[in-house]
């Protein structure tokens, strides 16, 4: 074993990782660990940071110096070593176990203050174990962390454990830690996904642990509420988000003609790889003025917290209308709805793509429901290679008629505008833009979160409509006769009207662009809606019993568009070899030119569904845009990177040095190849198509 690779070497193959510690902190340690041969074997040990003898360095023990080193720096948390203890014995009855780290009472020194717990590698089992620590000692604080994720938590009583944003200093109390002066620069320096690791949909999972899965309530409409409440708090503090702006712009600037290091700033900070370096810049930043943040469980009564969130609820749903109704509650009760607050405070929603807020979206939807109409929410690198494929431009309309959570049509909105989902207002000039970009979904729950999204997205307006796209000749039955639905929907609908190619009638459209991953599980029976397709006939002009929904979807969509309008499409793989699929490839060829295939990798949609599945990417015939052929070359790849393990969890890139990297708003990056990700990863598909297409003088990639 060569001494640089001491710390690699041993957490090889280990659950834990150390991507909550800088280099210079893992730097530190590998300076100070050594090896040596014990019986044959060489070994590698350190002289532990409190117990001050030599320790066999293994996993748990690496994390636990790391961890005990900023305990103990009197520039992080600045606690003596004699206040400190490692492998402290806990009793239970007869029974006696160890704590890992023990934090003594500066008042009482034979009394547990804070419990660290490190054993075990996943959080619910290191959680349940740090519960029966702190009620055994009586500790009001724990932490839980296995050097990649970190949790910190107040003992409220012996059944609930509160999050908190840290542990206090050791000049600090717990008090202040519940009551401090929150802002947005705040969130932004100690947003737990950036720091702590974890994803939303984790904390989720965490809180129906704690208190959801009991409560006696429907879980995907309280924590619905909670994120829409939440997205409105950090909505109100829009100026703010400037300010930081303004004042970053001009770090980077001075950065550029300085040396980084006089500012305590990193030059990879000037390119947004380092997280670390914008916090840094963040923090040096006043945030005197600045708008203190509702959504925070600071030390009031449950009851008076209670009042609080419902109030910004009210408020929410008077910004944004049509999501929930206009006496909608909270159903959680005061304790329950405390312990929720205080697990989603930290958490920053606006971020620049919708993974974050969207994978949460996809656990809670009924998944049982989603699956048994094979519809599933689209990874968003996915959604972002379809983007870049067929480039939407300003004044173009784009619609997505199985919407599901609006990736397709609010990554398209980002890249109209160039506004991202990060709690910024669009300007006025460009909200037209947003209005343009439309989308429909039969599923109630789906069409609710999309519309959330796309409100916020869209800065206060949306064209997400609550509506079956395949039974189009019913949709009168709720825009002329459905007062609820005409309030909520009226608006986008009407704009949807005027693109219709025919006045009064809504099976042809003139949209510019299409992008759909319809369901695809699930025969459609009904003759009354088969019979409005031509995909709903065999070739001798007899009608067919059943059609897979993906099939009508194709001719739907085809029809979605205008002449030389662009399209991709999710399908299963056989739809493109099934030799009995034969007839719908015939319909596409004959309605457009396939432009491009795209073979996504056999984990993209898991863990819902194993399906091979490709997109596919058709320009409709037009005499100037895409004039008709017989023969034309076709873009072809396919995936051998799809982001997803075999159990379906996202594969994020890490760096040289084995830790989870981040790109420019501290969100981790999937590891994939279908295309670049800002330049974060090699150039993918969507890379090699635009240099194809533009070989090819394809009509949306040649300069007008």
């Amino acid at each position: 074993m060569l001494e640089l690779d001491i710390i690699k070497t041993i957490l090889k193959d280990s659950n834990y990782h150390l991507s909550l510690f800088s280099d210079e902190e893992i730097e530190d340690l590998r300076a100070k660990a050594y090896t040596k041969t014990v019986r044959g074997k060489e070994t590698a040990f350190v002289k532990c940071i409190v117990r001050e003898k030599e320790i066999q360095l293994k996993p748990e023990e690496i994390v636990r110096q790391l961890y005990a080193t900023r305990l103990i720096d009197p520039k992080q948390y600045g606690y003596k070593k004699n206040r400190l203890a490692f492998e402290h014995p806990v009793n239970f009855g007869r029974e006696k176990k160890s704590a890992d780290i023990v934090i003594f009472d500066k008042d009482r020194p034979d009394a547990s203050y804070i419990i660290v717990e490190l054993k075990k590698p996943k959080l619910k089992d290191g959680k349940n174990q740090l519960r029966s620590y702190c009620n055994a000692t009586g500790a009001p604080i724990g932490v839980w962390t296995n050097g990649e994720q970190i949790s910190h938590y107040n003992r409220k009583d012996p059944n609930y454990f509160e999050d908190i944003t840290d542990i206090p200093k050791s000049n600090q109390s717990l008090k202040y830690i519940l009551s401090e002066r929150f802002t947005l620069r705040d969130l932004i320096i100690r947003d737990k996904i950036s720091n702590e690791r974890k994803s939303l949909k984790d904390i989720i999972q965490e809180m129906e642990d704690e208190v959801l899965a009991n409560a006696g309530v429907d879980v995907f409409e309280e924590v619905f509420k909670l994120i829409f409440t939440k997205l409105y708090d950090e909505y109100l503090s829009q100026k703010d988000k400037g300010v930081l702006n303004y004042f970053l712009r001009q770090v980077t600037k001075t950065v550029v003609h300085e040396p980084p290091a006089k500012y305590g700033i990193k030059p990879s900070y000037l390119d947004g790889s380092d997280y670390d370096a914008l916090k840094a810049a963040v923090t040096g930043i006043s945030d005197e003025g600045f708008r203190v943040m509702e959504f925070r469980n600071s030390g009031q009564t449950d009851t008076e917290l209670k009042k609080k969130i419902q109030d910004l609820f009210d408020q929410a749903k008077s910004q944004w209308p049509g999501v929930f109704p206009e006496g909608s509650t909270f159903e959680l009760s005061d304790s329950h709805l405390a312990i929720c607050v205080s697990s989603l405070q930290d958490v920053k929603l606006f971020n620049s793509n919708l993974l974050v807020v969207d994978e949460a979206f996809e656990y809670l939807v009924n998944k049982s429901a989603k699956g048994e109409k094979g519809q599933y929410f689209t990874p968003r690198h996915v959604i972002d290679m379809c983007v870049q494929m067929l480039n939407p431009k300003r004044g173009e309309y784009m619609i997505d008629t199985a919407s599901g959570s609006c990736g397709f049509p609010v990554h398209t909105i980002f890249k109209l505008t160039g506004h991202l989902f990060s709690n910024e207002e669009i300007p006025e000039d460009e909200k037209h833009h947003v209005l343009k970009v439309f989308g429909i979904d039969f599923d109630e729950k789906t069409v609710r979160v999309a519309r959330t999204l796309n409100l916020i997205a869209g800065d206060g307006e949306t064209n997400v409509l609550h509506l079956n796209s395949l039974d189009y000749t019913r949709w009168k039955d709720k825009t002329e006769k459905d007062k609820k639905w005409i309030s909520t929907y009226g608006k986008g609908y009407s704009r949807l009207e005027k693109l219709a190619a025919e006045k009064g009638e809504y099976k042809k459209f003139n949209f510019d662009i299409l992008m759909a991953n319809p369901p695809f599980a699930g025969d459609i029976k009904e003759s009354r809606i088969l019979h409005q397709f031509d995909l709903g006939f065999k070739n001798n002009g007899k009608a067919q019993s059943k059609v897979g929904r993906d099939i009508l979807f194709i001719e739907r969509n085809l029809d979605f568009l205008k002449p030389g309008g662009r399209m991709a499409i999710v399908l299963p793989q056989g739809r493109f070899n099934n030799t009995t699929d034969k007839y719908i490839r015939d319909f596409i060829a004959e309605h457009g030119r396939i432009l491009a295939v795209v073979g996504l990798h056999g984990n993209t949609f898991k863990p819902h569904t194993g399906t091979k599945t490709s997109v596919l990417f058709v320009q409709k015939w037009d005499d100037k845009l895409c004039p008709k052929v017989d023969d034309y070359p076709i873009f072809f790849a396919v995936s051998e990177k799809g982001g997803k393990d075999n159990s379906g969890d996202y594969i994020y890139l890490k760096n040289g040095g084995g830790q989870y990297k981040l790109d420019k708003n501290g969100h981790l990056i999937v590891a994939h190849d279908l295309h670049n990700h800002g330049g974060e990863l090699p150039d993918g598909i969507a890379e090699a198509f635009i240099k194809w297409a533009k070989s090819e003088k394809l009509s949306f990639w040649v300069k007008r």
